[in-house]
């Protein structure tokens, strides 16, 4: 059967690219990019609930989104995921407007991720780095030097590149299992905690316990399709991806409700949503001798963590311009790679220059701070829409490839496309204060909607100029 035009177009593209990534490579990413460190906290909220809530979310939104993926990149394994997915499914303005969320959000959660590292970095050194995040100067010099240090990583390629999200997933992976043998610990030393690591109590249904949910739903679950982007530079990518979902799947899992127990056991009601492992090393460990060293160094691989996930996200960011060009819904100039390393150097350039300009308009007064923080809000509904497309693949795709589906994902994409859009309406409700929650609302909602807007407007704007065909494709 002949590829569709943008199957086409992305498996010409991916012959120009260096495949890096083993199943080794592959699996450990599925780890850095799914697994956050403030997750727990969240989960924690809902007490000894905490272990129903998990499994709940794995099952309506989890075992679906891993469902699709192994699915859909079987048939479809091309450098761009999603993307490449949604125009074969829905042509190209539904394809482009799924590469916009997925590129608005990797933007905003990349650089919001290196916007917070002053203030982690003041938290790590102690009361004698307080004055970090509020100077300017020191703070931006800080994160333009990470900024810069990403974008020679990512223009060096996934030879490079690799070894950090590696490295990444391997600090993550310690973490955890130093946080989820904590109570082990505590208890030998007989420190009075409660610790069930499996205690199956049901919460109190109210808003509150509905947001929390909700965050846990998506907030903590996504990101298993995000490699795809990068199945271009994927060795054997119709069968790597999807072993690498099935691998790591039980180890994120057992992450999630094994180490959200351990903050559970220590916080005591009192949870730290920004900082819950670094709460719980330090209530559990103290802050003289060898616990403290150990705390520190727990903490310190907690912000490498950060680091290789913002230098993830950002590669698959720069992978879906250069994708997008290839089917000249952008410019060709997207698409020119470096005459070495085989990256698309302008999408680098260019995205590293977009993050920048953020990080500097977040610092330039008040009222710029407020639009990056809602902004930075609205990164995880940009996302969701993505994800509502993916699951209505199955559910109202052409009948070529909806046929090559198996009909039995139709049914876990209803679960996952319902489970997404009450993640999407509820995200709306902090589970946070916040002065007026209505305005909070508004704000993240029409945040959402202007972004598509302008989209939409550029894709039309776009598709009416006459197209140019790059001579390298």
């Amino acid at each position: 059967m002949a590829l569709p035009q943008s199957e086409a177009a992305a498996e010409l593209g991916s012959h120009a690219l260096y495949r890096r990534l083993r199943l080794r490579d592959l699996v450990l990413t599925q780890i850095l990019c799914v697994v956050g460190s403030s997750w727990v906290g969240v989960a924690a909220g809902l007490g000894r609930a905490q272990a129903v809530m998990w499994m709940a979310a794995m099952l309506v939104f989890y075992l679906p989104m891993a469902a699709s993926v192994v699915c859909l990149n079987r048939e479809m394994p091309l450098e761009g995921g999603l993307y490449v997915w949604a125009r074969t499914a829905f042509g190209d303005l539904g394809g482009f407007m799924t590469a916009w969320n997925i590129w608005v959000y990797g933007i905003v959660i990349t650089a919001t991720i290196l916007y917070a590292i002053p203030s982690e970095l003041a938290y790590l050194i102690g009361p004698s780095a307080a004055w970090l995040p509020d100077s300017r100067v020191a703070a931006l010099s800080i994160v333009g030097f990470i900024v810069v240090a990403v974008t020679a990583a990512a223009v060096r390629g996934l030879e490079l590149g690799k070894w950090i999200h590696n490295v990444g997933g391997l600090s993550i992976l310690f973490v955890y299992a130093s946080l989820i043998l904590l109570p082990v610990w505590a208890l030998s030393r007989h420190m009075h905690i409660h610790w069930e690591p499996l205690q199956l109590q049901l919460p109190q249904l109210n808003l509150y316990s509905l947001a929390l949910f909700g965050q846990m739903i998506f907030g903590a679950l996504c990101g298993l399709e995000y490699i795809a982007i990068l199945a271009g530079e994927s060795r054997s990518p119709a069968r790597s991806i999807g072993q690498s979902v099935i691998i790591s799947s039980p180890i994120i899992c057992a992450m999630f409700i094994l180490g959200t127990s351990s903050v559970v056991a220590f916080s005591q009601g009192k949870i730290n949503f920004i900082a819950p492992i670094p709460q719980t090393l330090r209530l559990a460990l103290g802050d003289h001798g060898l616990g403290n060293v150990f705390a520190i160094v727990a903490i310190m691989l907690l912000q490498f963590r950060l680091i290789a996930a913002a230098s993830f996200i950002f590669t698959g960011v720069t992978r879906l311009p250069m994708a997008a060009g290839w089917d000249h819904l952008i410019p060709s100039w997207f698409t020119r790679l470096h005459p070495r390393y085989r990256t698309p150097v302008n999408s680098i350039v260019c995205t590293c220059v977009i993050i920048l300009l953020l990080l500097v308009l977040s610092n330039v007064g008040v009222h710029a701070q407020e639009a990056f923080q809602v902004l930075s809000n609205a990164g995880i509904t940009h996302y969701e829409l993505a994800y509502m497309s993916m699951f209505a693949i199955p559910l109202v795709a052409g009948g070529t490839l909806r046929a090559a589906l198996p009909r039995w994902l139709r049914w876990t994409s209803i679960a996952g496309l319902c489970a997404t859009l009450f993640s999407f309406f509820i995200s709306a409700y902090p589970f946070v204060e916040v002065v007026d929650p209505r305005a909070y609302a508004a704000k993240i909602l029409g945040t959402t909607l202007l972004s598509n807007a302008l989209g939409y407007t550029f894709y039309r704007i776009r598709r009416d100029r006459p197209v140019v065909r790059s001579a390298d494709h």
